[in-house]
């Protein structure tokens, strides 16, 4: 393998590597609620799946293969030098079928890896279909390229009248779970590890107060639409864990705001801008808290941002999860092995190359290509196999019935008859 293919190689390998850590929710080990909680139990397992299995049994395969070819390229060369001796050939090296022979094992010795593209071609095949945290149904049909997007297809059934909508194979989640529930530990952060911390830095954020939103299909309007502010009559409390250790509360209110002016968007940036202030200077104020301080202060700047700061990136998270839609797909291991026999069909496979028949000069070009399909797909299927069994269990959790396990009744004093009223006072007082 040349310099040149190694360093692509490594390239489109980091990349898939990438990826595969975001779908697996591998990228935010400091969030610790939901789903997130169950995934870091596992997360060290599937982090050397990714890392050492899955691409250990890319390369082997490819390796193995490679071998394979060289060992054929030189029974070639042996058995067509002995077919010339057996033609009366004095220099079977000068015949034509022996320096074709030659040629193909130079090739075969010489031949530079297709291990990247299995990489981009997995990288560019689960890129589709995954959306910040949700996998779409999204059915493409011709082959994109650099200066035009891949239309798509509907999965026509053959019916006089079809309906069909973007997220018809997936259940619809509520992000209400996301809302009252954010949490995460400052000391896991991918930007801490290395830094000197104490024991554990856990930190909520929570809804404190909120106005009902609108129902059904009804859009919000101006008046109705809602905004995240701090809860300014306490934006910070320290509350005692479960362990013992002490945990940062950041406290937010979800409603109406008179204050709105302007487009909504920046009128919510604003309010977190203002927000965030608030948090800063509260903990500035507070005592026993110069840990947490200086976690969520610590710089974390991109190209847009140059002053950005853990505490602004989970504000944004937080807050950004409500504005979401999130999906739960109904048969994710179908769909996606159903679209991935169809990217190999139109994106890998070319259709010209059915036209000419196969001889001796690019029997080599069809069997690499043929092994190529043949790793993407295998690698392709278990990695689809260990996120479908994620998403089933997400269903699973998703679908599970809800049982009822105590029932209040609350009625108003006007209910009960005025000549029971005062001999049934004491007993209202004292009930719960």
């Amino acid at each position: 393998m040349t310099d040149t293919t190694f360093e692509k190689t490594q390239t489109a390998r980091a990349k898939l590597v990438t990826l595969l850590e975001e779908m697996f929710q591998l990228d935010q080990p400091d969030l610790d609620f939901g789903f997130y909680r169950i995934m870091h139990a596992k997360a060290d397992q599937v982090r050397d799946f990714l890392n050492k299995d899955l691409l250990d049994t890319i390369r082997d395969a490819f390796g193995a293969a490679d071998a394979e070819k060289v060992a054929a390229a030189e029974q070639a060369v042996v058995d067509t030098r002995a077919r010339a001796r057996s033609f009366g050939a004095e220099d079977p090296d000068a015949t034509d079928p022996v320096q074709a022979a030659l040629r193909h094992l130079a090739q075969a010795r010489g031949e530079e890896s297709r291990e990247w593209e299995v990489y981009d071609h997995l990288t560019r095949f689960f890129e589709r279909y995954y959306d910040r945290g949700d996998f779409m149904s999204r059915r493409f049909y011709g082959r994109e390229s650099a200066s035009k997007a891949a239309p798509y297809a509907v999965p026509y059934d053959g019916r006089e009248v079809y309906l069909h909508w973007a997220n018809r194979d997936q259940y619809y989640v509520k992000s209400a779970e996301y809302l009252s529930n954010f949490s995460f530990d400052l000391t896991k952060a991918k930007e801490l590890v290395n830094l000197p911390h104490p024991q554990q830095l856990r930190v909520h954020c929570r809804l404190v107060d909120g106005d009902e939103g609108e129902h059904d299909n009804v859009k919000a309007s101006d008046a109705t639409e809602r905004f995240f502010l701090i809860h300014e009559g306490e934006p910070v409390k320290v509350e005692q864990g479960t362990d013992g250790h002490p945990e940062l509360v950041l406290q937010f209110e979800y409603r109406t705001d008179p204050q709105k002016t302007g487009q909504s968007a920046k009128h919510q940036a604003a309010r977190l801008a203002e927000a965030k202030g608030w948090i800063r200077d509260t903990l500035a104020a507070m005592p026993h808290v110069d840990a947490f301080t200086q976690a969520l202060a610590h710089p974390i700047p991109t190209e847009k941002d140059k002053d950005r700061t853990l505490l602004d990136r989970y504000v944004a998270q937080y807050t950004a999860r409500n504005t979401m839609d999130y999906f739960i797909h109904k048969d994710l291991s179908g769909f996606l092995r159903r679209e991935l026999d169809f990217y190999i069909k139109n994106e890998i496979m070319n259709l010209d190359d059915l036209g000419h028949d196969v001889g001796e000069d690019n029997l080599s070009q069809v069997t690499d290509y043929l092994k190529l399909i043949k790793v993407l797909r295998k690698i392709a299927h278990t990695l689809i196999d260990l996120l479908a069994s994620l998403e089933e269990f997400q269903k699973k959790l998703w679908l599970k019935k809800k049982f009822v396990t105590e029932t209040e009744y609350c009625i108003t004093l006007d209910r009960i008859p005025s000549e029971l009223q005062e001999d049934m006072y004491a007993e209202i007082a004292a009930n719960d």
